[in-house]
């Protein structure tokens, strides 16, 4: 059965998670960035080379929301946010992840307008790694632009910033 993506997309819903998840979330974030890791080499900041204690510590803090993604019943991913919900203060996204074979279907896209929704759409803030072109297209679609700041990691790997700040039109 071919699924399309409209229908998809459409079925995308976030389903808040707690303590009780975080070893759910720990092993599908270390599956999902374990690949990425391989390839920058990049042992300090990996998402896949965070031990569990670290997905817990940000469960327990009250200004950080973990949420699955969901199709149907589901979870193919997850996204963390942090909001400290003060005003004029950026909410940022860290880490984003969603399973390989879920890729190109919209997903990303509904799931982060779906946190745009609960957490309010301006003042964003998230870094990616500038060598995954795919990453900074699908952040550059959804109104986020590049802070002009970057970060060398090593020399395979170089983070850039970005933000989106006001009511940007999705592209």
């Amino acid at each position: 059965m071919t699924i399309r993506t409209m229908d998809i997309e459409d079925s995308v819903t976030l389903l808040k998670a707690d303590i009780d998840n975080a070893k759910e979330i720990y092993a599908m974030q270390v599956d999902v960035f374990k690949e990425l890791l391989e390839k920058y080499q990049d042992f300090d900041t990996s998402p896949a080379n965070e031990n569990i204690e670290k997905v817990e510590a940000r469960l327990k803090q009250d200004f950080t929301f973990y949420y699955f993604i969901c199709i149907g019943q589901r979870k193919v991913g997850a996204i963390c946010i942090v909001d400290k919900k003060e005003t004029g203060k950026s909410k940022r996204i860290s880490p984003i992840f969603i399973l390989p074979e879920f890729w190109n279907h919209g997903i990303a896209q509904k799931e982060i307008r779906l946190c745009e929704e609960v957490h309010g759409s301006e003042n964003w803030e998230l870094a990616t790694i500038l060598q995954e072109s795919r990453n900074c297209h699908l952040y550059e679609k959804m109104g986020y632009q590049q802070t002009g700041s970057f970060k060398t990691i090593n020399e395979k790997l170089t983070l850039v910033f970005y933000e989106k700040k006001g009511l940007d039109n999705y592209t």
